[in-house]
């Protein structure tokens, strides 16, 4: 399948993903066409994927889905390939999936596929739903997609590998793939760093950073730097209309309520604004329905810190931040581009040294 075929395909999808979220109806015939029972399929997909993972609310699915339908342009497909050469020789790539954001492993799926190769996915059990369904459109597209793209039970006969997971399970990972090329992610976070000079657009754009997904990708902001304790009520002001998007479902409420309890009873500072805690912890990461913050005096010292522990680090946003190479704009880190990508290793240049 030529370059040119593929990226077509991409661009089909990313014209179903506009259908699905009601923006636009492109191609609409065409689509149903070539996909019988299109909007069944399309019902069922959503439903089921909310009913197997609840976190997967209609929301954020379509939040997810209108990213990708942007990135998915013909001109940003063909831009971001341009500069690799062409595979010549496919060999079989096994991509390990995660499962914690509406389909966060479709980015090594398309990179595997828009690379030359073919993919052999371990889908997760938190968002096969979605991913079944898009692969199974791809394999209406072109029924050549079918040899290129195959959902495995069990790795076997694949050349490299891709896998995401915990830090615990990479380190299986890097043992049980250690004979074979190999990208391994592990567990990531960002950071915010606020120097005092923030409008209150750049504080609303921060509780997109924060709340969107609950929380629980690696692009979300989970530590906050605060110049001065005077912005902590600005923060809280400015996230308010995230309330009732985060409070009402139930597993972050539980969360919240968890965590609370446990900061209580083992008498630890925080602050609450009934539906996120803010908790002064050097720590990077935190938990569901918990930010951590801590104030500064020394932005070098910060830098610092930040640079020493980039390994843990996806995304640093902050007026300041401007010279981190994990640096993104407010509001931004929910919506990555092509060349974003995970553990900032180039998954394109990794599969054209195959």
């Amino acid at each position: 399948m030529t370059i040119d075929k593929r990226i077509s395909a991409f661009n089909q999808l990313a014209q179903l993903f506009k259908y699905i979220t009601n923006k636009t109806e492109p191609e609409l015939d065409e689509l149903k066409i070539k996909f019988k029972n299109l909007d069944e399929e399309i019902g069922y997909a959503l439903s089921d994927a909310e009913a197997y993972n609840n976190w997967f609310t209609r929301e954020n699915v379509f939040f997810a889905l209108n990213n990708w339908a942007e990135a998915l342009s013909t001109s940003n497909l063909t831009e971001w390939v341009k500069d690799y050469p062409t595979v010549t020789t496919p060999k079989n790539v096994g991509i390990i999936m995660a499962g914690n954001l509406p389909l966060v492993g479709f980015h090594d799926l398309l990179s595997v596929v828009i690379s030359g190769h073919n993919a052999l996915i371990k889908t997760s059990s938190k968002d096969d739903k979605l991913m079944s369904f898009l692969i199974r459109f791809l394999h209406t597209i072109d029924e050549e997609f079918k040899t290129i793209i195959q959902t495995v039970e069990r790795l076997e006969g694949f050349d490299a590998v891709i896998a995401t997971g915990s830090n615990n399970t990479a380190r299986y990972f890097e043992q049980y793939f250690s004979k074979v090329p190999n990208i391994i992610r592990k567990n990531r976070t960002s950071v915010a760093v606020l120097n005092g000079s923030e409008t209150i657009e750049d504080f609303k754009a921060l509780g997109n950073d924060v709340f969107r997904y609950f929380g629980l990708g690696c692009r979300n902001i989970t530590k906050i730097y605060f110049k001065s304790e005077d912005q902590i009520p600005t923060f809280f002001e400015n996230v308010l209309e995230w309330g009732d998007v985060v409070i009402n479902h139930p597993k972050y409420a539980n969360n919240y309520d968890y965590n609370r309890a446990i900061y209580l009873l083992g008498k630890d500072e925080f602050l609450d604004n009934n539906f996120v805690l803010l908790k002064k912890d050097a720590n990077l990461h935190s938990p569901i329905a918990v930010v951590n913050y801590e104030i500064y005096d020394d932005l070098e010292a910060v830098k610092s810190f930040l640079s020493d522990n980039e390994e843990q680090i996806q995304c640093v946003v902050g007026h300041d931040m401007k010279d981190n190479p994990n640096y993104v704009e407010f509001g931004k880190t929910q919506t990555p581009t092509l060349t974003d990508y995970a553990d900032n290793i180039d998954t394109l240049q990794f599969l054209a040294e195959l």
